[in-house]
């Protein structure tokens, strides 16, 4: 869900620094999208769960809504966004590893202290497995953040997915919830490998053109993710009454490990403040849209569950670290001066 323009003037990623662009157009159309993708998001699975019989059939296309959201993904990413990873491939490589480690051990952390049950777990872990999501990018933006790092990180944890998740699901799952690790990787590749190369290759074949319509991706995601999550919610209304609460909770807690621990495996590598807060954001902001499309389709609809209930919470939880990183950052800023 990248709003903002994260090249320079001429065209070029800021590969070398972070970036700060104070656009208050831009700022506005970020904040907007932070408050509108999960105001969406929980409207739809609200009248979803009173309302299931209309959006179970939605279910069915769940694939193509995933390709969707990755093919416009694809579109807003530019080859300088991709010479950033061999100009930066430290930070990037740490980010990235800090995701894939953290966020699934985090999960599994949470589901054995709030006993979820296999189900629930296993929804859970694929939350922690899945890439970063794309609206981490207009968090980090609105967080003062390091927005090609930002940028960076998501891409290649996007790219690693079909590799890196299923392995991530065998060797974490436990046996009693069976993982079907080669249908993992090859939906993922389907899903998300192929469209957004695909996307990478029009824009680079398309520049121009794709400039043109940028501004209506990310609501074209959001789309894409309401068809992933309303039918989730759906088939899940009976389960949500009674684990409704649970499931929230462990969200919250999930997220937060990622926030926490993200932020400290930067700062032990002694990057700087911008970078630091990048890193917590991209850690603890998964692609819950992808997580909940996964689990329905290889668990069950109420393993979809927790990405449904993620993909509102991880944009609150965006909103509220940015405003308090952007107050810190301009605090300290201040004191400099």
């Amino acid at each position: 869900m990248t709003m903002m323009n994260h090249t320079s003037p001429h065209g070029r990623a800021n590969e070398d620094a972070p970036v700060h662009v104070e656009n208050k157009a831009e700022e506005r159309s970020a904040a907007i999208a932070v408050v509108a993708f999960p105001a969406f998001i929980l409207v739809g699975a609200v009248i979803a769960y009173f309302v299931p019989e209309p959006f179970v059939p939605i279910g069915d296309y769940i694939t193509y809504a995933l390709m969707v959201i990755m093919f416009c993904m694809g579109l807003t990413l530019t080859i300088p966004d991709l010479k950033l990873v061999a100009r930066r491939p430290g930070p990037i490589a740490i980010g990235v590893v800090a995701q894939f480690v953290i966020m699934p051990l985090a999960a599994v952390a949470v589901a054995k202290m709030l006993g979820l049950n296999p189900m629930l777990a296993i929804g859970l872990l694929m939350l922690g497995s899945v890439p970063g999501g794309t609206a981490s990018n207009v968090v980090a933006y609105l967080a003062k953040g390091d927005v090609a790092l930002s940028v960076a990180m998501t891409s290649v944890s996007t790219l690693l997915s079909p590799i890196v998740t299923p392995i991530i699901m065998l060797l974490l799952a436990g046996e009693e919830t069976p993982v079907d690790g080669g249908g993992i990787a090859w939906t993922l590749a389907k899903t998300v490998l192929i469209p957004v190369v695909g996307g990478l290759v029009i824009r680079v074949l398309f520049d121009k053109i794709i400039d043109k319509i940028l501004p209506i991706l990310p609501w074209l995601s959001i789309l894409g993710i309401g068809a992933v999550v309303f039918p989730a919610v759906a088939k899940s209304a009976e389960t949500l009454k009674t684990v409704g609460l649970l499931v929230i909770a462990a969200v919250i807690l999930h997220n937060l490990f990622g926030y926490i621990f993200g932020y400290l495996a930067a700062k032990v590598f002694s990057f700087p403040p911008e970078a630091c807060r990048t890193t917590a954001i991209e850690v603890a902001t998964q692609s819950a849209g992808l997580a909940s499309g996964m689990s329905g389709t290889f668990f069950s609809a109420e393993a979809a569950i927790p990405g449904a209930i993620a993909a509102v919470w991880h944009n609150v939880a965006g909103a509220i670290f940015a405003a308090g990183a952007r107050r810190l950052a301009d605090r300290t800023s201040a004191d400099r001066t």
